[in-house]
């Protein structure tokens, strides 16, 4: 009987550090996402490794779990609340994806200003003077308003790549004595009615929930562009539809939605000026390999009893249920 630990992982990670991994421990690959699968295969699992929302009552099913990683930065695919109840600790990897998100929200900006795809499928379909004729009409992101939702490492970094564009910066926070330098605090009215794009850095919470809806989308320039990087949840996704078919915005850069994965069928997928990707934001080869290499330390050191300074309940290090905990 192996003595390795048993470590799940809800999605396949990058490449090479999963085969390096898999030499140290008995590694198990979820073959689908649902939650039945989840909690089948968690029963006898002492690590898990998280790229998929988990269901709430995922740890009732897990007797052995002593330790839950979650492959990037955003926790709400993990009901922590119920690990900390159980002793789990849940820790996450901050700063792991936050180049790749930055310089995703520059290509989406420039996507919509800058449209070279257009240009190059025009030219070689209609030809150079209809091709230029699209450019007449582009715009710089100099002299644009820049409208940040959530001014932390990830917005922070945006407000900062737009200020060397050239932009004026609006910043939406809860923590606005933590603002960069040359980023203007805004309330939400302001933000949303002054900027020519807006970007969603923000953490889903019940506050943010559908924070973009039919009013606030009322407020924008009718040129304005959305750009979502934070979750599905925070956009009311009917309500940007409606617009984007209304002409009422230029465009809408969408990475996360109300369901992941989209099946294809959704109306989103016919709705015009509007950019849709699977959530990948975050990915690139060398972030996979850094959220990868950070999971598997981390995990590996909370199985082995020790602390880590990334770990986001760490109460539950003085659980009484825990190995090791005082009784």
């Amino acid at each position: 009987m192996s003595t390795k630990p048993r470590i799940l992982l809800t999605n396949a990670m990058h490449a090479s550090v999963q085969a390096d991994f898999a030499q140290h421990v008995d590694l198990v690959v979820a073959p689908d996402t649902s939650a039945d699968t989840f909690r089948q295969l968690i029963r006898n699992i002492d690590g898990l490794i998280v790229r998929s929302h988990l269901p709430e009552d995922i740890f009732d099913h897990a007797p052995r779990l002593r330790a839950v990683v979650r492959h990037g930065v955003g926790l709400d695919m993990i009901p922590v609340g119920k690990a900390t109840e159980r002793g789990i600790p849940v820790a996450n990897l901050p700063g792991s994806n936050t180049q790749s998100v930055i310089e995703f929200c520059l290509a989406a900006m420039l996507h919509f200003r800058r449209p070279l795809a257009q240009l190059d499928t025009q030219l070689r379909t209609a030809g150079w003077d209809a091709a230029r004729a699209i450019a007449n009409g582009t715009t710089e992101l100099a002299a644009s308003v820049c409208g940040i939702v959530g001014v932390g490492a990830i917005g922070g970094g945006v407000a900062r790549m737009a200020g060397h564009m050239g932009m004026q910066v609006l910043g939406l926070t809860r923590t606005p004595s933590r603002l960069p330098a040359g980023v203007t605090q805004a309330d939400h009215n302001t933000l949303f009615s002054q900027s020519d794009i807006v970007v969603l850095c923000c953490p889903l919470t019940p506050e943010t929930h559908h924070l973009v809806d039919a009013a606030t989308i009322a407020m924008m320039k009718p040129n304005a562009v959305l750009i979502n990087v934070s979750r599905g949840p925070v956009v009311h996704t009917e309500a940007i539809i409606d617009a984007l078919r209304a002409g009422h915005l230029a465009g809408a850069a969408l990475d996360v939605h109300d369901r992941h994965p989209l099946r294809g069928d959704e109306a989103i997928f016919s709705t015009p000026r509007l950019l849709l990707t699977p959530h990948a934001a975050a990915i690139t080869e060398s972030s996979m390999r850094a959220m990868s290499e950070g999971s598997v330390e981390i995990v590996m050191a909370l199985l082995q009893g020790r602390h880590h300074p990334n770990v986001c309940n760490p109460e539950v290090f003085s659980h009484p249920g825990r190995a090791g905990a005082p009784s």
